[in-house]
């Protein structure tokens, strides 16, 4: 039987849709995340060079690709929102937002974790933590310049500008490594060689990144439901929902 995904580009379609998606990813999130920080801290090796601090890894490498893999998609979502007018597209973007800014602290302070005792300072300006700071920065202004306009619509378009103009950055983050010479390490996983790490290690760090994964899902489903409410709220169908007491 074809499923029409057309029919839930509606907010109304699509805030059933993520209420009944939201526990299934949570659920995952959680078992997930309790695997890989088991098998992470308790399973996984010490590593001969770095000893027992490298395992900040396991929530420092997930969290410093979320926080570039979400900045794309929120980019995504805004540009569709922007080219096609379509409000679940704007929304979503607005959802990712906080999540995204979250993973981004989260591996500037993780790695300032690791620096200290690898580098024995807690910041320098390498050209990948700058770029990473630099992420932080956009979507903070994505969200500030959201928050300071009135109109969603206008709102909308403002931010998913900056959204745009900000993708630039992801490849210099990514990159950085290469481009320039840094103190920041090379990638320890590439799809073009072997993993540098022992297969435990490798094991445990995807597991987090999985669970990484659907929490992100779980949350922003949450969070776009929440915004669905607030932009729909003139609507019969919201109305009805909180007349019903659902919403």
């Amino acid at each position: 039987m074809a499923i029409n995904w057309f029919k839930y580009s509606s907010p109304a379609s699509f805030y059933s849709l993520a209420g009944k998606m939201i526990p299934l990813f949570a659920a995952a999130a959680v078992i997930l995340l309790i695997m890989g920080l088991y098998i992470g801290f308790f399973i996984a090796p010490t590593d001969f060079q770095q000893g027992e601090a490298y395992r900040i890894i396991f929530i420092h490498v997930p969290a410093a690709w979320m926080s570039m893999f979400l900045y794309v998609v929120m980019a995504c979502w805004a540009g569709f929102g922007l080219a096609f007018n379509t409000r679940l597209s704007s929304m979503m973007a607005t959802a990712i937002a906080p999540t995204g800014a979250m993973f981004t602290f989260l591996a500037l302070w993780t790695g300032s974790l690791w620096g200290k005792p690898m580098w024995g300072t807690w910041w320098v300006w390498d050209a990948r933590l700058t770029s990473e700071l630099i992420l932080l920065f956009l979507y903070i202004g994505f969200m500030s310049l959201q928050a300071a306009i009135d109109d969603p619509r206008r709102a909308d378009k403002a931010g998913a500008i900056i959204a745009l103009v900000g993708v630039v950055n992801i490849p210099i983050i990514y990159f950085s490594v290469q481009w320039w010479n840094t103190l920041h390490q090379g990638a320890s996983v590439s799809v073009n060689q072997a993993p540098a790490m022992a297969s435990t290690m490798l094991m445990g760090m995807l597991i987090m990144v999985f669970a990484s994964w659907m929490y992100s899902i779980a949350v922003i489903l949450k969070r776009v439901r929440i915004i669905i409410l607030e932009r729909e709220s003139h609507t019969t169908w919201v109305a009805e929902l909180q007349k019903d007491g659902v919403a």
